[in-house]
């Protein structure tokens, strides 16, 4: 039988369930400055939940919540970054 799996690393397991915050608490549809504050209450809170994690892995983190929360294509915008007008 082989014993080796692979183990998660600590900032695996802190992105992993950052993303999860993000799913479960909405915050896709918060304003950019409501999103910008509860990533960072987050971050701070993964902080203090995975005490390993050092400065650089924590912005990294942060990074790759604001990077995962933005839309592919921004919300009302024809994809000419000109806005769209409502009927």
């Amino acid at each position: 039988m082989n014993s080796s799996k692979y183990k998660p690393t600590t900032l695996e397991l802190a992105r992993d369930e950052l993303f999860s915050h993000i799913q479960r608490c909405g915050v896709l549809e918060a304003e950019d400055s409501e999103r910008g504050e509860w990533m960072n209450d987050t971050v701070e809170y993964l902080g203090e939940r995975y005490p390993d994690l050092n400065e650089e892995q924590l912005a990294e983190l942060s990074a790759i919540g604001h990077r995962y929360c933005q839309p592919a294509i921004p919300h009302g915008s024809n994809g000419s970054g000109e806005e769209t007008e409502e009927a």
